[in-house]
């Protein structure tokens, strides 16, 4: 290193003093922003481990950016390591400007130390310069418009990179003008920081190892005063954290079928829009979070309410941001203080009101249904109760999904029963935000289950799987619940074997029961055991949303292209001649769409008809 004189460490004192002083003033508003906000009410840090280890695949391992973006995401994954590895470099730097350098390349460890840094750096200035290329030159279109800023912070990592590497010149180690130009990138590079996107790199590791626990977890209102996301006021602290988290990299609109689709809803726009009402407004201001286009909102609530909850968006989130819970806030700020007008939505909530069901339908239809299949009423003494859902009770494919389960079990001699009066678990009205009907649902069928001593039920609709079995918790404990492709893959040895070659079916994964409940293998292995399987393009945590999720099945024509016909598409260009579904709502909104998009749609079949077809029909 130059051995600087203190003129020069006394103005290197000044000018970092500066640059800190510059950050500080823009990161200081942030984290008062965020420490404003409300509280939220059922934050708990423990378990503590989860988010260690979290922590340690999503950050330090860089896992989840890597994993779904393979070759930009390694890029990404060597400029944060390379980051890390000169955190040391730069502290000494800043002792060197003082005249107290405490790491030396003459001695083992600093040799070494500063080698590694070497080969890091060359890393970094290639990583960044493939991103920047992929950024101007490529221009993926989910990264949205060109920004001066993201050209400016990539040329001074590079710059940094490349005035560390060129120490390594013989004759210029010790070079002042060098180090005085490594320097000042450094302090250029500091106050920007705060004021892009790139304040990710701070707040990151952070949103990550204090983000909600679960998958998409909704979290219960505070209180009678507490309607959801309606003002500023009402905006937590880990909403704050994640909204001003977000890195703009659009990999929440690359996957959401909304934005695929041609709505106005783009997942990143939502945690965007937040941003902008704090900075705009603050966390304690009264102005309405939603408006409309014509209003200059932040946020839309046309845009709120075209969200199929389908969880693509938060799952590829590489920072954290955990879009539904923001979703669904919104949607209970506008339902619940009656901003949300919808015929559709307003028709709906009656229905579950009045009847139960959210068909529509009298509760005699479903009795007709038992008694038709003669299914056995559940009396404690049963293994399983089978909760037949909406779509299995009233809608006529659900019913034939429930038949062929029945038949399976009756084959498999499991013995079940199903409830005498039965609602809606509340799933949509959950999912659109009214909160008074998902409780009034959910406490009245958990006093049904504790009546009939209900231990264990099963359930074709991942919707219900996942309302009973988390979102129901604020209101007691259900008995647990588990899909029928978990009990079919389960079981799998004692059904008979296939005959012959087997038809190509290709298997649609369901959010709901993929995403949401990690359940992947157990479908395949039944749909392999009876056919050749055969995967979209889009599959596993990838899949795309049939569209009738968050309640969107009970809410009309979309806007733009029908999310069911893009995915029907998908499914029909692999050629198969049957589709496997194993979600009622999945089957239903697919239906329509594959008679669409060909004149010979393949069979479309949930794995509970691809089963029951190995059993002959006297099989009970």
């Amino acid at each position: 290193m130059p051995q600087l004189t203190w003129p020069e460490s006394a103005l290197f004192l000044v000018l970092l003093a500066g640059s800190i002083f510059g950050f500080w003033l823009r990161f200081r508003k942030v984290w008062h922003i965020v420490r404003q906000s409300k509280k939220d009410a059922d934050f708990q840090l423990q378990p503590v481990g989860r988010r260690v280890a979290d922590f340690f695949w999503e950050v330090m391992l860089q896992g989840k950016v890597i994993s779904q973006r393979p070759l930009p995401g390694i890029a990404h994954a060597l400029v944060f390591w390379g980051f890390c590895v000169f955190a040391l470099i730069t502290a000494n730097h800043f002792a060197e400007g003082l005249r107290i350098g405490f790491l030396h390349r003459a001695g083992f460890f600093g040799t070494l130390y500063f080698d590694i840094a070497a080969v890091f750096a060359i890393a970094v200035a290639v990583s960044i310069t493939g991103l920047a290329f992929r950024r101007f030159v490529i221009r993926p279109k989910w990264l949205g418009p060109l920004s001066p800023e993201s050209g400016i912070i990539a040329l001074l990592i590079f710059l940094l990179m490349a005035t560390y590497l060129a120490t390594f010149v013989e004759g210029w180690e010790s070079s002042r003008w060098l180090w005085w130009a490594h320097t000042l990138t450094i302090l250029i590079f500091l106050p920007l920081v705060p004021h892009t996107k790139h304040l990710h790199l701070l707040l990151s590791p952070l949103t990550i190892f204090l983000k909600r626990d679960t998958f998409s977890k909704i979290p219960p209102l505070a209180g009678d005063e507490d309607f959801g996301l309606d003002t500023g006021k009402d905006i937590t602290e880990l909403i704050s954290l994640q909204a001003f988290t977000c890195v703009e990299c659009g990999r929440c609109s690359q996957h959401c079928p909304a934005t695929n689709t041609g709505k106005i809803l783009n997942p990143k726009e939502i945690a965007l829009g937040v941003r902008a009402y704090l900075n705009e407004f603050g966390p304690t201001s009264e102005e309405p979070l939603l408006g409309d286009q014509i209003s200059g909102a932040h946020l839309s609530q046309e845009a709120v309410f075209q969200c199929t909850t389908c969880g693509s968006c938060e799952f590829q989130c590489p920072v954290g941001v955990q879009h539904l819970p923001m979703i669904i806030g919104l949607r209970r700020g506008a339902v619940n203080t009656g901003k949300w007008e919808d015929d559709y939505g307003t028709k709906l909530f009656l229905n579950l009101e009045r009847n139960g069901n959210a068909l529509g339908f009298s509760s005699s239809e479903r009795d007709k249904f038992i008694q038709k299949q003669e299914l056995p009423l559940f009396d404690g003494t049963q293994d399983y109760c089978l909760w037949l859902g909406c779509m299995g009770a009233y809608d006529p494919q659900g019913r034939e999904i429930i038949a062929s389960l029945v038949r399976v079990m009756r084959g498999l001699n499991a013995s079940f029963g199903v409830l005498r009066k039965e609602k809606c678990t509340g799933d949509p009205a959950r999912r659109l935000g009214n909160d008074l009907a998902f409780g009034q649902l959910a406490e009245s069928n958990l006093e049904t289950l504790r009546e009939n001593k209900v231990k264990r039920i099963i359930s074709i609709c991942p919707h219900c799987v996942r309302t009973i079995g988390t979102d129901w918790a604020e209101y007691g404990q259900a008995p647990p619940i588990e899909h029928h492709s978990e009990f079919l893959a389960r079981h799998l040895d004692q059904l008979p074997a296939r005959t012959g070659e087997g038809e190509k079916i290709v298997y649609h994964d369901p959010c709901y029961l993929g995403r949401y409940r990690g359940v992947y293998d157990a479908p395949r292995e039944v749909v392999a055991k009876f056919g050749t399987l055969t995967d979209p393009p889009r599959s596993r945590e990838r899949s795309f949303c049939c569209g009738a999720g968050g309640g969107l099945a009970f809410l009309g024509e979309e806007r733009g292209k029908r999310i069911s016909v893009e995915r029907a598409e998908e499914l029909v260009a692999t050629g198969a001649s049957v589709v496997a579904a194993a979600c009622p709502f999945c089957n239903t909104m697919f239906r329509d769409a594959l008679a669409g998009v060909s004149a010979t749609p393949p069979k479309l079949l949930d794995i509970a008809q691809i089963a029951a077809a190995s059993f002959a029909p006297s099989d009970k």
